[in-house]
């Protein structure tokens, strides 16, 4: 029965990778900050207005949609992101984290994945510091 239903699975996964579908494992930025290497250091700024500093050019409250790109560490390269399936709003818990998973159809001649679906990594599990300070 096991062997069954990974039979059924790997069809399945070969079926989708035939289509062009592909799942990526990342972190998700935008493009200047991955093109910098500024992952956590990004600041949250540039996904509203593009890079450090913007927001004192910007008028308050404009939104200009900055593009995400997923750095993927597996392949040390940049994909960006379409992001016109999803909504981007639901996107925002995986903003500057790492172990997000974006699954999509991927376009090698722009080296774009079109989001179909996106799973943010769970957070981080609460600690306590024992110790001297």
């Amino acid at each position: 029965m096991k062997k069954m239903m990974l039979l059924g699975v790997a069809f399945f996964a070969s079926l989708y990778a035939s289509e062009g579908g592909v799942e990526k494992v990342g972190f998700l930025t935008t493009e200047s900050c991955a093109k910098a290497g500024a992952f956590t250091d990004c600041r949250l700024e540039n996904y509203f207005c593009g890079q450090n500093g913007c927001y004192q050019e910007t008028e308050a409250g404009v939104n200009k949609n900055e593009p995400l790109v997923l750095f993927s560490h597996n392949d040390g390269v940049i994909y960006k992101l379409e992001t016109t399936e999803v909504i981007r709003g639901t996107m925002d818990k995986g903003i500057n984290r790492n172990e997000v998973t974006i699954v999509g159809e991927f376009d090698a001649s722009s080296n774009t994945i079109v989001v179909a679906e996106f799973k943010a990594p769970p957070p981080p599990k609460k600690s306590f510091f024992k110790g001297c300070l």
